[in-house]
């Protein structure tokens, strides 16, 4: 049997909703900077943009030992991944009630990555664990 299923009554009517429909699936509009994500997303995402991040370094250094990708080229492969974190950083501070500007904060990486999220709907959408 299927253990998604929750049952609800509200004013003596019974309804059965799948749990998965309340949560949000996980990197689902990762560039966007509007809505809250989970600590398991934000800390996925810290691991994506560094082992992207050293990827790319990587490649930068074999291509100036062959004398190509210099300059402009660097940027290209750069941005999108500064573009990334910075969103997913700061869906997480809404989930946390906070401004994205939080994430500026020295060392507030850390809150965001072991601090729970608020309970419920906040200014900043519904709560992604879809708990209210």
């Amino acid at each position: 049997m299927d253990n998604n299923y929750q049952v609800e009554a509200k004013n003596g009517e019974i309804g059965v909703e799948h749990q998965s429909d309340k949560k949000t699936s996980m990197f689902k509009s990762c560039f966007s900077f509007n809505g809250r994500i989970r600590r398991l997303e934000y800390g996925l995402s810290c691991i994506i943009f560094l082992l992207y991040f050293c990827g790319v370094g990587l490649f930068l250094e074999i291509a100036s030992l062959w004398g190509i990708m210099e300059g402009f080229g660097e940027l290209i492969l750069v941005i999108p991944a500064f573009w990334f974190l910075i969103s997913q950083g700061t869906r997480r501070c809404h989930d946390l009630g906070h401004s994205g500007w939080w994430q500026l904060i020295p060392f507030y990486g850390l809150v965001m990555l072991f601090a729970d999220g608020n309970f419920g709907k906040n200014e900043y959408g519904e709560n992604p664990k879809g708990r209210n």
